[in-house]
């Protein structure tokens, strides 16, 4: 199903009804909508952190930000030779950040942004778009601070949208549209806020936490 105007308050009711949009490549201008039989999610007590990425992110040598540069975090996702955001679709979630709704966990190596996620936030559910690395490691290192920030806020659903197997090594499992359905009717009823941080975060901290609830 194709949709010629997208705008923010279309896109959080079509996730909030289990849909999202995606084109098919950079330079189409054309949406449509996609509706999964079998869909990805990220249990956020069931995140994977490898011995060699505990390692990795205990070394601390990045600077983790959240919400500094989303836009630079979504052009990093799309710098690939197939991508599904087009211009339309950058500039949708450029305008649901300015709302509120959509947000980036970003890792920064001095000035130079080389790693990061970005996604939507609807009541208490997440749901996750893309993620790039121009490190190792850099776009897990992004997505275990975001799982950690997502415990400590009170989300209770992270929507990967598919699984891929690197997703499924980090935890990521694959549900029916039903079970996935009944999930999200109850996440995004839900009260949550990514900004909303009850402690800071480091490096020791995300680690630990991950590994208690993995």
């Amino acid at each position: 199903m194709r949709d010629p105007e997208l705008t923010p308050e279309l896109l959080l009711r079509a996730y909030a009804s289990g849909i999202f949009p995606m084109s098919d490549s950079q330079d189409d201008p054309e949406i449509f909508w996609v509706d999964p039989q079998l869909r990805g999610i990220l249990p956020l007590d069931g995140f994977h952190i490898s011995r060699s990425l505990q390692k990795t992110i205990l070394k601390d040598q990045y600077d983790i930000r959240f919400d500094t540069d989303f836009s630079s975090v979504v052009a990093g996702c799309a710098e690939r030779d197939e991508t599904w955001i087009n211009q339309r679709i950058f500039d949708i979630y450029q305008n649901l950040h300015l709302a509120g709704h959509a947000h980036s966990q970003e890792v920064w190596e001095q000035n130079e942004l080389v790693g990061g996620v970005y996604g939507v936030a609807l009541g208490a559910a997440f749901f996750g778009e893309s993620m790039f690395s121009r490190r190792k490691d850099a776009s897990k290192i992004a997505l275990a601070y975001l799982v950690d920030r997502l415990r400590l806020t009170a989300f209770t659903l992270f929507d990967t949208q598919f699984l891929t197997p690197h997703l499924a090594s980090l935890g990521g499992l694959e549900i029916d549209r039903q079970d996935y359905l009944r999930l999200l009717s109850v996440a995004v009823s839900g009260q949550a806020d990514l900004r909303a941080l009850p402690r800071q975060q480091t490096a020791y901290g995300v680690v630990q936490r991950n590994t208690q609830t993995s």
